[in-house]
Parts: structure tokens; sequence; C-alpha cells
């Protein structure tokens, strides 16, 4: 019978490649998630009944439990960027880590990958990198033999990074951050998932991995690079971090108004603290050069799934040769 894994968060940005490449590899895979009839469209990446959608709640030990029942192996891809609410940072990074990794030893499963953060410090400064930090210990003290990897910010067709700046680049003539000279090491999500796969069927050995592609630069700089592939001019201004702790905090102040129902999508004043500290990789530490792993580089990438924020989208490559016709 083809080995089992059951991969927490499946859904996601991130575990949706890790479900493809491990269907690839002949497993069964269960995706234990919230809501299953919103991640149907993962039944697909393997033959009929390889991929199967469940539902799971990781603050339930039983709903955890029942979701990893037999599996060979468990990744752990849930996160969270909401500090309130009952699905908050310490609920889901520190709890729900902690619990999945328990029950992962008390069920004898023999290997467990679990996706952490760049940054990740229980003594950080955000929020965000205490409750991964928190989380990254728990793990270790109940499955020693665990695989976590830390990647920076994560770029691919589905993500929140260049996407999003490219949406706020259609809205207006000037484009504000919060960071600009902030360091990143953005690594494809692909190379992510390579990295996961490795942990499942033991090609890597225990640890952390930091994860990084090949560019290392500034958020200014990584914009920069997105407006050219866009074909937009816009007005890069980096704003100091107290005008962005102001805007997180009226923000973040609207949402609590609100009760959660208007929650805060666009920046609360955690990731303020977070855009402080560089997101690159340490020296010394391990990587995706030590799983054998070429890191993808951003321009050979993003083309692909950009095009669609630029003035002529699809067609923008079309009117560009069409301008060197000669005129007859």
């Amino acid at each position: 019978m083809n080995k089992l894994v059951t991969i927490y968060g499946g859904s996601g940005f991130v575990g949706r490649y890790i479900a493809r490449r491990m269907a690839k590899e002949g497993w069964r895979i269960r995706i234990a998630v919230r809501r299953p009839n919103e991640a149907l469209f993962v039944k697909p990446y393997g033959v009929v009944g390889q991929v199967e959608p469940i539902f799971c709640n990781i603050r339930d030990d039983a709903s955890v439990r029942a979701a990893m029942r037999g599996a060979d192996a468990v990744v752990n891809c849930v996160g969270t960027f909401d500090r309130g609410g009952k699905n908050n940072f310490e609920a889901v990074q520190t709890e729900g880590a902690a619990r999945i990794a328990r029950i992962a030893a008390e069920e004898g499963v023999g290997a467990l990958v679990h996706l952490s953060a760049l940054g990740a410090d229980a003594e950080g400064a955000s929020l965000y990198a205490q409750s991964k930090g928190a989380g990254e210990a728990a793990v270790l003290a109940a499955f020693p033999s665990a695989v976590i990897l830390r990647p920076s910010v994560i770029f691919g067709n589905e993500d929140g990074f260049f996407n999003r700046f490219a949406g706020m680049a259609r809205l207006g003539p000037v484009l504000p951050l919060i960071g600009g000279k902030t360091q990143f090491q953005p690594v494809y999500v692909d190379d992510v998932a390579q990295a996961a796969v490795k942990g499942i069927t033991g090609a890597a050995p225990a640890g952390i991995y930091e994860l990084g592609g090949p560019e290392t630069g500034t958020l200014h700089s990584f914009i920069d690079m997105m407006l050219k592939v866009i074909r937009r001019r816009r007005l890069v201004l980096n704003l100091p971090f107290f005008a962005g702790s102001i805007l997180g905090g009226l923000l973040d102040f609207g949402s609590a108004v609100t009760l959660g129902l208007v929650p805060n999508k666009i920046l609360t004043r955690d990731q303020v603290t977070q855009l402080r500290r560089d997101s690159v990789i340490a020296a010394g530490a391990k990587g995706l050069a030590d799983l054998g792993i070429q890191p993808t580089d951003i321009g050979s990438v993003i083309p692909e799934y950009l095009w669609r924020y630029r003035p002529s989208g699809q067609y923008a490559a079309i009117k560009e040769s069409a301008k060197n016709l000669r005129k007859a």
C-alpha cells in the first residue's frame, strides 16, 4: 500500500505545491483543512482517490488526531497573520504546532515537517515572530527529529507579496512602502515544496533550514523589479516606520471596533514591527544548497503570473512588438 502523508493547511499557498509534488511521488495525501469544500481543487493533483481534503480544526486534539491516524508522515503548513480571534498567533502558530507535533509522536508518525518563518524567535520584537519561535521550540520538544523550514518571503503564482504590490500599483501614480530599506531574500514556493518533500521522504536530516532565493535586496529594489515586469511607472514612496505604526494602529482599531467583522488585511502594527528586521539567511545556516536544491531566480518566474497587472494584460508583448513594424 502506498504511504500516506497528512498535510495540515494543505490547500494553502505552500501546502498545495507540497501536495502536488507528493502526488507525483506516488503517496496518498490527506489535506487537513477547516473548509474541505473549498479545497476540492487539490483532488486532480493525483489519480482518483489519491488526494482527499478532510475537515480538521488544529485547535482540537481529537480533530488533529483523526486527520493524522495511519499517516506515515505529517506536514504542518498552517499559519496566520491574525493577532486576534480564535485562530490567533498563539492558538495557531504556537499551540497548534505543539499539538500536531505531540500527537505525531504519540501516533508513531515517521516524519514531521514544520513550516515556520525566517526570523522566528520566541524573544523577538513582533508577536508573529514570537509565536513562530515558540512553535518551533514546542515542535522540537515533542518531535526532536522534525525538519523545520524557515523561508523568507515566498513568491509564486498565488503569492501575497508581488501580487499585492502589483495590485496596489494599478490604483494610482504613487506606491507607498513601509520598510523600503529592509532586506529580503525571496524564495520560490516550489523550492520550499521540494525542501518539504525531502523532509517527508527522509532525504533531509533533522534540523532547521533557512530558505532563501539567489537574490538579496531591499523591499524597494524588488518593487522596482516588479514595476518593470508589469510595465508601470510609479513613484515609490518610502514612508518612515512611525508613519506605518500610526497607520497600522488606526487599521487595527477599526477592526477592533467592528469586532473583527472588518478584518485588517492591509497593514497591522505587528507587521510594521516585523518590517524593522531583515529577512535574509543567516551566515552558516543550513539551506537549499544543503538539500541539493538549486534556488529559482525571481526574474524567471514573476512574468509568468504578473502579466495580468500590465495595462494591456496578456497583449502587452504583442503591442510592444507591433511598434517595431515598419509602416507601409
